[in-house]
């Protein structure tokens, strides 16, 4: 058996226009030692070409002139077994130098379905971020092992030296006995003395009652016949008063909804995801259910701000619907909104509201309690520390693990500190039995 046929060569199509992006994605292909079966223009391509290609793997350059293409094309990309990997066109015509090359590596690893994303000669370097799990069992000793130096032992034991300060009694060298009876053995022995409760003498015993017969009923009372004091006029006119009628004419239902803490409607789930975000989210959102008790928002920063082709593409995997969110407009629940790097939100009485934002969304806007984070590939470290403040309110929290995870500096210190862990369709069915509605609307 050949290396070749442990080690397969993964087979690529690559879908772009002509021009630098185009370029771009061909140089980090021939870098990461595949094999192009494909490469065209989605909008000239037919989906019987890209299906007679037979690839494995999907690259498509991403830009508003081929969405109408994509769409033509979804069957022959829903194939099963074939894995879609996207970037932005203009963000990868722009890619030069270290970048370049370190996109080229993720891409590698995403393709041939491994972790290493270090440059040449860094592969041996010990990993210095912490891993979850509970530290491994030291082995235990063998008995028979052991045996030779107990016996050892046993022969040396009367050559020890002794304590030349203490001698025990005689009566005590023959038999071990506990120490704290050693130590009462020492002490001088005291006559026994009357305490003062056996001196004092005894009360003379009470007579008892005679018993009355449960059949003499003229010994029974309800009233203390002694009593004379005459009866409060007060609670007389009291007991004396009629009770007011019922009035029906003026009930009415209590809105339950305004009566509900108003946390519990401005909790929702928050993604947070970066670069090799995309795939991600493209795989949580579609292993979602139809319905959820909370919105949905979801943060991703793209270098060329192009919100509304993140929205397209998420609304065809998505069962729930998607949108872009605007200032001022209501979060709702079983709705995913894409968040722009300006949108961020306040709580009010009824729910959670968009803002204008310069820095963004506020991790600490949200309710602990009726809210849940999830850090997937290329989350910003900074959301790290307020991610982990949220969770000790009471939040779930969760990091992406897995190969499809290009950078997971965010989602590892999550996860190292205790949080959930999975591949983002695990983490999309845990959120799915917590928050998920069932045929009737009911919260699972």
């Amino acid at each position: 058996m050949s290396v070749s046929d442990l080690d397969p060569v993964p087979a690529v199509a690559l879908l772009a226009r002509p021009g630098a992006a185009r370029e771009r994605l061909r140089e980090a292909l021939a870098h990461a030692d595949v094999q192009i079966v494909l490469e065209d223009d989605p909008i000239t391509l037919e989906p019987q070409a890209l299906h007679d290609a037979r690839p494995q793997f999907v690259v498509i350059a991403l830009e508003a002139a081929i969405e109408d293409a994509l769409e033509r094309l979804e069957p022959a990309l829903s194939a099963p077994g074939l894995t879609l990997v996207f970037d932005e066109a203009e963000l990868a015509a722009r890619r030069d130098g270290w970048e370049a090359q370190r996109w080229g590596r993720h891409l590698a690893a995403k393709l041939h379905g491994h972790q290493q994303v270090l440059p040449p000669g860094a592969e041996d370097e010990p990993a210095l971020q912490l891993e979850p799990g509970r530290p491994s069992t030291p082995p235990v000793p063998k008995e028979a092992a052991l045996q030779p130096h107990l016996e050892q032992a046993r022969s040396w034991a009367d050559d020890v030296p002794a304590d030349g300060l203490y001698s025990p009694p005689a009566h005590l060298l023959h038999e071990p006995i506990a120490l704290e009876q050693a130590l009462a053995a020492l002490q001088p022995v005291l006559p026994e003395t009357a305490t003062l409760a056996d001196a004092a003498p005894a009360p003379p015993p009470v007579p008892a009652a005679p018993p009355t017969a449960f059949t003499d009923h003229t010994a029974w009372s309800l009233v203390d016949e002694a009593s004379d004091a005459p009866a409060d006029p007060r609670v007389a006119a009291t007991v004396a008063a009629p009770e007011p009628a019922f009035d029906t004419e003026h009930l009415s239902l209590v809105d339950l909804d305004a009566a509900a803490p108003a946390g519990s409607r401005a909790g929702a789930l928050l993604v947070l995801a970066g670069i090799g975000g995309p795939d991600a989210l493209r795989r949580l959102l579609a292993a979602l259910p139809s319905g959820l008790a909370v919105p949905v928002l979801v943060h991703m920063r793209l270098d060329g701000g192009r919100y509304g082709n993140l929205v397209k593409q998420m609304a065809r995997v998505s069962p729930l619907p998607v949108q872009l969110a605007e200032a001022g407009q209501r979060a709702t629940a079983g709705e995913v909104h894409v968040l722009a790097d300006d949108i961020g939100v306040h709580a009010a009485a009824d729910g959670l509201y968009f803002q204008t934002e310069a820095q963004g969304i506020s991790i600490a806007a949200l309710s602990a309690e009726h809210s849940a984070l999830v850090l997937l590939s290329g989350a910003d470290l900074a959301h790290v520390g307020p991610a982990l403040d949220l969770a000790a309110a009471g939040a779930w929290v969760a990091g992406q693990v897995g190969e499809g995870c290009y950078d997971p500096a965010a989602a590892t210190a999550v996860v190292a500190a205790g949080m959930a862990a999975g591949e983002p369709q695990e983490l999309a069915q845990v959120i799915a039995a917590r928050w998920g509605l069932d045929d009737d609307g009911d919260a699972a």
